[in-house]
């Protein structure tokens, strides 16, 4: 919108656009943690609105509603890319949840079974499902979101990102697809439904017959499960 003058009224484009921005952010908070805040993301949309507002050129053919979608969630993982909610304790339990079952399906020619892990790990069931669901909160963005900017962290640093990221550079398709093709049917499905339907974790819970919490825990064996395979792929 323009004023008399035939400059962009601010104000007037914030109000247009909040609803866009809300419906990112409350897209985006159904796959976090729920420490993080929607007004966080919320607040980080509109700085990523107001900044698309200068950058914008309309010669490049997009509309403006389109480039501004995309700076808006683009300002929204940035945000979460500055913090780190993943303290190292879970990153440590995530490493060697992946590492035990690396080791034990080496061992065991097949799939190994929660109550094997748990096991190899000195776990209860219960106790392996707790680290599994917090293991989750730094898992849960699409590969397109979590890609590292930069150079990569000291190991100790790492946060336990999907193995979707291989998918960024292309390099790794076949050997994910691959990866995935071994998993058991249950988490194969679970990921189809939420990397490729875009279903949330309660809806996701709703076709699996299961609780959110336990597709929570479920998504973190079969990524961990992953990340052990393409390990030995």
């Amino acid at each position: 919108m323009y004023t008399a003058q035939g400059k962009i009224d601010q104000r007037a484009l914030l109000d247009q656009y909040l609803p866009i921005v809300r419906r990112q952010a409350l897209a985006l908070q159904v796959k976090l943690p729920a420490s993080v805040e929607l007004d966080d993301l919320i607040q980080a949309g509109m700085l990523g609105l107001l900044d698309s507002l200068g950058r914008y050129d309309s010669s490049q053919g997009a509309s403006f509603t389109t480039y501004a979608s995309q700076r808006i969630r683009g300002a929204m993982i940035d945000e979460l890319r500055s913090r780190d909610w993943v303290p190292r304790s879970v990153r440590r339990n995530a490493r060697e949840i992946e590492e035990m079952i690396r080791s034990l399906e080496q061992q065991l020619g097949r799939t190994a079974e929660e109550r094997e892990i748990a096991e190899a790990l000195s776990l209860s069931l219960e106790e392996y499902h707790q680290r599994l669901a917090d293991t989750n909160g730094g898992q849960l963005l699409g590969y397109e979101d979590i890609v590292a900017e930069g150079g990569e962290p000291e190991a100790d640093e790492r946060s336990p990102q999907s193995p979707f990221d291989a998918l960024a550079s292309g390099e790794q398709r076949q050997r994910l697809v691959a990866a995935i093709e071994r998993l058991p049917e249950r988490e194969k499905l679970l990921l189809g439904l939420y990397y490729q339907e875009d279903l949330n974790l309660k809806e996701i819970g709703a076709v699996l017959g299961v609780s959110e919490s336990r597709v929570c825990q479920l998504h973190s064996q079969a990524v961990a499960r992953l990340r052990a395979k393409l390990a030995d792929i």
